[in-house]
């Protein structure tokens, strides 16, 4: 089999949050890995975020079977009745992921049951604990590899007091669980999460597409001939930009 020619440039994944998204996203980048195209760099917010640590954290040959044990992990068989009443299969669907949550995700915060009066502190002010996606996380991600210059990995949050969007880089510094889980702490469902003494929520609050990051880099790094950009930004897009 002919071997097929690097793409020119810089190849920038983008991946934007929104649930239903994300599990295309996973499907997106498995295209990708089987036309043999890598990112060099990912960037992600809220679900994104998800995708893109699981990718940059993982070998190229275990992305796709790390990607699909989480999507797995967070998947559940619709309700008996689906089948015979699909509107109230459905209902009943969203009302057992509202009072039990999704194993593996996130699970009611019994604390929160006395709604916006009870004082819970920032750590804790939400209706659902996102204990289940850390442990998840942890176990699929190398952060040693997430860390390394193989693959730049770049996740938005946005500051609670200051509503200030921020981008944590690992070509600025090493990553951990937390900014994973402040890219995709959206509210109220799911609690702020501190970085350095100051609170974080879902980088989808501000902008949930993401790709200003890539026009706006320094340095930038063009691509020479034009159809070689438009080849990479048909990459961008099909990641749901």
């Amino acid at each position: 089999m002919k071997e097929r020619p690097a793409p020119p440039g810089q190849v920038v994944l983008v991946l934007q949050g929104g649930g239903a998204l994300g599990a295309y996203q996973a499907g997106v980048y498995q295209a990708l890995h089987e036309a043999g195209i890598e990112p060099d760099w990912i960037i992600g917010t809220s679900i994104g975020a998800i995708n893109g640590a699981l990718i940059a954290g993982n070998r190229p040959d275990e992305r796709c079977r790390r990607l699909t044990a989480f999507w797995d992990g967070i998947s559940r068989d619709p309700p008996p009745a689906a089948t015979w009443m699909p509107d109230a299969g459905r209902s009943l669907a969203h009302l057992e992921t509202i009072t039990r949550g999704i194993a593996g995700f996130f699970e009611p915060n019994h604390r929160a049951i006395l709604g916006v009066h009870a004082l819970l502190g920032i750590e804790h002010a939400a209706y659902y604990r996102t204990a289940g996606l850390r442990d998840m996380l942890l176990e699929l991600v190398d952060f040693t590899r997430l860390n390394s210059p193989q693959c730049r990995l770049a996740l938005r949050a946005v500051s609670v007091d200051g509503g200030k969007m921020r981008y944590f880089d690992t070509r600025d510094g090493p990553l951990d669980i937390r900014h994973i889980l402040a890219s995709g702490a959206l509210p109220p469902a799911f609690p702020a999460v501190m970085i350095d003494d100051k609170a974080y929520w879902d980088g989808g609050i501000y902008s949930n597409t993401p790709v200003e990051a890539v026009l706006d880099d320094k340095p930038r790094r063009q691509a020479a001939q034009p159809h070689q950009n438009g080849r990479r930004a048909r990459a961008c897009y099909a990641a749901g930009v």
